[in-house]
């Protein structure tokens, strides 16, 4: 029996290939005489009246196929064509469910849906099925090119779509938004940018300690500085101090790159020993720069009234960077997410930014500001002038008092531990 059907399906497809509708139609008849609701028959007649315009009649051959064969996601999507000829949206979105329901992956299935929802004008359930569908085409290679044109049609309804719906949250929500505070205001703005697309979201990378737990932010709250307004009120002597060390003794100015002889060529390499990012250490990794600490008193006083970490051979860091025209410090991240920098801008020009994730800003003289300087982030001076900025590190705010402690500690145990190993090999 099984080979008769064969030779009948055989013979339905070659006529039907040559344009012999009525040989086709035929032999599927035999065939379907024999074995009543075979469905790659019935598909085969579906098709034929499909190419003939006959919507009524291929859906009623397709529903026939899928009787027999329900869990074919293929005989679902010939019926949703016949159902779309017919102009009966609901039967062609029920068809395409029943296909995406056999195979959520189902490529064609999830587009058909997309376009069907557009076309009913049901913008939301259109905008999230076109997400799917664009999500599945990640990867594919070698694409028709009507699918690449439809794809790309896709890509600006959703852009389009995720513009109007911005547009109206944030409309409905200008009212509470005006009275929620800065640190709210803040992170709800930028809860919106991810959601439509305006801005992605960035991690800690550390090439040193990653502490977990701790919030990703890019800047932190000032509220966990009560500090920074003393810190401000030094600007104009801290600024003082730096022009005099400069005019007095070249600053100790030293380029702040200085790369291992030997380093393969990288994004720092244009840097390398070069004073178009200089820098003037108070501090660095702990220990005192005193030709630098004498000339400026009055920095050393502001510094050293702050809750500085203070870690041998680590911490704390402190040092004025200096930046030159037309100079750019490239995206980077820093060592661990155990600090917090402080950025005290003293000298700076229109045309200076410095961006923090996925949120950049322009330097305002006197107004200090902490990041998280192990979220990617990176500098430019677009100016004709130098711009200045006192630089240094404190704890993370989130870091108990306790923690602040373990960590501590911990450094000592292991910086003892290397120091005993180099005592051990020579060194």
């Amino acid at each position: 029996m099984n080979q008769q059907i064969g030779r009948f399906l055989q013979q339905a497809a070659e006529a039907r290939r040559t344009g012999r509708h009525g040989d086709a139609q035929a032999a599927l008849a035999q065939l379907l005489t024999l074995q009543p609701g075979e469905p790659q028959a019935l598909n085969m007649l579906g098709m034929m009246a499909l190419e003939k315009r006959d919507f009524h009649a291929a859906r009623d051959h397709f529903l026939g196929a899928t009787a027999s064969d329900a869990g074919e996601p293929a005989l679902w999507m010939n019926v949703a064509a016949a159902q779309r000829g017919l102009g009966d949206a609901e039967g062609e979105r029920s068809a395409l469910q029943r296909a995406i329901d056999i195979d959520q992956r189902n490529f064609m299935a999830q587009l058909r849906l997309a376009q069907l929802q557009q076309r009913l004008g049901e913008t939301q359930s259109s905008a999230d099925s076109w997400s799917k569908v664009l999500a599945l085409s990640m990867g594919m290679r070698d694409l028709p090119v009507q699918l690449v044109e439809t794809l790309a049609e896709a890509r600006r309804f959703l852009t389009d779509h995720q513009a109007r719906l911005a547009n109206m949250v944030e409309q409905d929500v200008a009212p509470l938004l005006a009275d929620a505070d800065m640190r709210s205001q803040r992170r709800f703005k930028a809860c919106l940018d991810k959601e439509f697309g305006g801005r992605p979201l960035y991690q800690n990378q550390c090439s040193g300690l990653h502490y977990p737990f701790l919030p990703a932010d890019e800047y932190f709250d000032r509220d966990h500085f009560s500090w920074l307004v003393q810190l401000e009120a030094k600007t104009d002597a801290i600024r003082e101090e730096f022009l005099g060390l400069i005019d007095k003794q070249g600053g100790n100015v030293r380029p702040y790159v200085q790369q291992d002889p030997g380093t393969p060529e990288n994004k720092w390499t244009v840097l390398d020993g070069s004073l178009d990012w200089g820098a003037a250490f108070l501090w660095e990794y702990g220990v005192r720069n005193e030709a630098v600490c004498a000339a400026c008193p009055q920095t050393v006083a502001a510094l050293e009234a702050l809750p500085r970490a203070d870690i041998p051979g680590r911490a704390p860091s402190a040092f004025f960077s200096l930046l030159k025209p037309h100079s750019r410090i490239p995206a980077h991240t820093g060592v661990t997410n155990t600090r917090a920098i402080i950025h005290l801008p003293l000298i700076v020009p229109p045309g200076c930014f410095f961006r923090v994730g996925g949120e950049t800003r322009a330097w305002q003289e006197g107004q200090a500001f902490a990041f998280d300087d192990t979220i990617e982030h990176e500098a430019w001076n677009d100016s004709d002038h130098l711009r200045v900025v006192l630089i240094f590190d404190v704890w993370n705010p989130h870091l108990s008092l306790a923690e602040q402690q373990l960590l501590k500690q911990f450094y000592a145990t292991a910086d003892a531990s290397r120091a005993q190993d180099a005592l051990g090999a020579g060194v």
